[in-house]
């Protein structure tokens, strides 16, 4: 029997609780599917639980703030795989802004819309 895969998030406390209260959270005792990123969290840290993501046969999307996204493009930019699959979400200090999510630039070159 085939198992579901596992969303995971990297994001701000108040995103990672609301997905850890909706039902998200995975834990064992040598993982977990999120990573909290607060004001002392170093970029290497956020680089890192990506690239563990990314490479988790059992993560099928990982979800991050955008906010946090822009700290990372350098890696994100070069990530090429479909799944897991990145999706750029908001938080509550910062409002989605397509322009910087690099999912909406690829969507609008396709289309012939820009660079």
């Amino acid at each position: 029997m085939e198992v579901g895969k596992l969303i995971a998030v990297i994001g701000d406390e108040d995103t990672v609780t609301g997905f850890l209260l909706a039902g998200v959270g995975h834990r064992t005792a040598d993982k977990t599917n999120f990573l909290i990123v607060k004001h002392d969290t170093k970029i290497q840290q956020v680089e890192e639980a990506f690239q563990n993501f990314s490479t988790r046969d059992d993560v099928g999307i990982i979800l991050i703030n955008q906010h946090i996204a822009s700290d990372i493009r350098h890696v994100l930019k070069d990530y090429n795989q479909t799944i897991p699959t990145v999706l750029e979400i908001p938080s509550k200090e910062h409002p989605y802004d397509p322009e910087q999510d690099y999912i909406m630039q690829r969507v609008n070159m396709f289309l012939g819309g820009g660079s």
